[in-house]
């Protein structure tokens, strides 16, 4: 019997757990810039544009809630926050390269849609 082994209990699939994890329109950036460096809370908020500090720190509670994000207070005055990618995070990281590569590559395409479904709610139809 070959069967495939069902996802645990709660996901559909693999991709669910995915983007459970990813969930909000500002925690694949955050995973991202991460991935880049290791970074310091206002390192984040200059690189995710136009994050409120509401939405930045309750993703980034998120993510070290969830195992992706480590971080680490130095207590030091004046106070100095470093976050950085667990291992977990970095494999999460190196899954959304494709998904980079991919709007890298179609940018433009992706813009003129953007653009032109704008049009869409401006319009008198």
């Amino acid at each position: 019997m070959n069967a495939e082994p069902s996802p645990p209990i709660g996901f559909s699939c693999g991709l669910d757990a995915t983007l459970r994890i990813i969930a909000g329109k500002w925690k694949p950036l955050i995973v991202y810039f991460l991935a880049q460096a290791p970074s310091r809370y206002g390192e984040l908020r200059r690189a995710v544009r136009g994050v409120s500090d509401k939405m930045l720190i309750q993703h980034l509670k998120e993510l070290e809630a969830d195992g992706i994000v480590s971080r680490t207070d130095h207590k030091e005055v004046p106070p100095r926050v470093d976050y950085t990618l667990t291992p977990l995070g970095l494999s999460l990281a190196e899954a959304l390269t494709p998904l980079c590569a991919w709007g890298a590559d179609n940018m433009a395409e992706v813009a003129r849609v953007f653009a032109e479904r704008a049009t869409w709610n401006n319009g008198s139809g």
